[in-house]
């Protein structure tokens, strides 16, 4: 009774609500920044290029770590088997929503973090930042902003991590027998809590480093057996993108069931998947140490184009080129790779499923840590903290808990709402910043934030101050 109540909130929040708020607000950031998403797609290239900066002689977080970060935790199972269930919904028109909302989310996720940069803090040697950040900070409430944090550990530290062990338990189900009845669950539950205990009991660091190694590794070898189906299927190609954009503006499938057209169901999964203004990257934005706040807004928006336009539409082309029966789970995937690669492929797709998941234990785990130390900054209670995180990776592993789920999607629905009413009220800030950005680009230089020239007070930042010694500084 309890889960059917979550479950139809839960549908009508992300269908009647949220769609609208974050379609509305992408395209208002899409106008009001001048389509920054694409047309500084160049200085996003460049950016990457910049090496990790000392700050007091003390390496930091680099934009490309910072930016692995945010795409591990963007790049999850949802990728495969969400994609699945998008096509399986709406048809192959909803892949065309898809990537519209990847365009469009890329402006508002530039908004958010940016705003994170401006508004981060310093945590000794680094930097932690996030929307209950700027919440404080930029509309003066903290008792939101704590709120906003206690929902974000409850829903990503024990709802998704434990939905993501869940989820490689499952994958590797398909090689035991009776793996219900058995052990297996509660060992790879164990498992999974040792490997990633031995990555956040080393903090932010390693959690970058290792997701610098695991995302461009795991999203490679995806993009090349991607590619590898659409060579040995090229005839099939053609017919592919003919039913994507034809089934796209199909009225009489949007005319039967709006909920369940291309239309919503391409917009939900390409929203809920890049997560652009749904409060997750810019915790992981806040972190990386650059000359200029807008630096890692635009950094952020090529997380938005890696998961959607890259991860996301190469499963859909594994998907369509093989000619497999539709279906809505990870056996559609499963059976499409298996068609070009045998029994190989459900190997390759349960090892891709295990490093997905993983990056987002890791990715979703940093979010929490840094809302957590928001509320309380005390090493005791961090401790007790990280123990429970491991406790409901273990614990997920074993059983499917729908009702928790349900509940874990709410929340998240609740904080995206209360991010997106932050960002539309700080928004014309991080115009600023990038204004500011824009003009020191146009006269030839590597751009360096100071707050005072957007007109801030020094008691509304804690970092970007004149007296700061600013990473890059020279380069004026």
């Amino acid at each position: 009774m309890l889960n059917e109540y979550l479950g139809s909130l839960n549908n009508f929040m992300y269908t009647y609500i949220l769609i609208f708020l974050l379609i509305g607000s992408g395209v208002y950031f899409t106008i009001r920044t001048r389509f920054v998403q694409i047309r500084r797609i160049r200085d996003v290239i460049r950016i990457l290029g910049e090496k990790s900066r000392d700050e007091n002689g003390v390496k930091q977080v680099s934009s490309f770590q910072a930016l692995m970060i945010s795409t591990a935790s963007r790049v999850g199972t949802g990728n495969i088997a969400g994609i699945a269930a998008a096509i399986a919904t709406g048809g192959p028109g909803a892949v065309f929503w898809m990537w519209l909302m990847a365009v469009i989310g890329g402006a508002s996720a530039f908004i958010e973090s940016t705003l994170a940069q401006v508004y981060k803090v310093k945590d000794g040697d680094s930097f932690r930042g996030g929307p209950a950040y700027y919440i404080q900070r930029g509309l003066g409430k903290r008792w939101l902003g704590c709120l906003f944090s206690v929902l974000l550990i409850a829903c990503f530290a024990y709802g998704f991590n434990g939905l993501q062990t869940y989820n490689i338990a499952t994958a590797i189900k398909y090689y035991i027998p009776d793996f219900d009845g058995s052990l297996w669950p509660m060992v790879i539950g164990i498992v999974l809590a040792v490997l990633t205990g031995l990555v956040i009991f080393g903090g932010v660091h390693r959690i970058g480093f290792i997701s610098s190694v695991i995302v461009p590794v795991m999203a490679g070898g995806y993009i090349l057996i991607g590619l590898i189906m659409i060579v040995t299927h090229l005839p099939a190609v053609p017919g592919v993108f003919q039913a994507i954009f034809s089934q796209a503006f199909d009225a009489q499938a949007i005319a039967g069931g709006f909920a369940g057209s291309a239309v919503v169901t391409g917009i939900k999964k390409g929203l809920f998947s890049n997560e652009a203004g749904m409060v997750s990257a810019p915790n992981a934005a806040a972190s990386a140490a650059v000359s200029h706040p807008a630096k890692q807004g635009l950094i952020q928006t090529l997380s938005v184009f890696l998961d959607t336009l890259v991860i996301c539409s190469t499963t859909a082309m594994i998907l369509m080129v093989s000619g497999v029966p539709v279906s809505q789970d990870i056996t559609y995937v499963q059976d499409a790779v298996s068609s070009t690669f045998g029994p190989a492929g459900i190997l390759f797709i349960t090892i891709a499923i295990f490093f997905f998941a993983f990056s987002s234990l890791i990715g979703n785990y940093y979010y929490t840590e840094s809302n957590l130390r928001f509320i309380r900054d005390d090493k005791r209670v961090l401790f007790i903290f990280r123990l429970t995180c491991l406790a409901a990776i273990f614990l997920g592993a074993q059983a499917s808990f729908d009702t928790v789920w349900n509940l874990a999607d709410i929340l998240m629905g609740f904080m995206a709402i209360v991010n997106i009413i932050a960002i539309l009220l700080l928004g014309n800030q991080a115009v600023k910043v990038l204004k500011d950005y824009d003009r020191q680009r146009k006269a030839g230089k590597d751009p360096v934030f100071f707050a005072s020239h957007i007109g801030m007070k020094p008691e509304e930042i804690d970092y970007w101050h004149d007296t700061d010694h600013m990473p890059g500084r020279d380069a004026q």
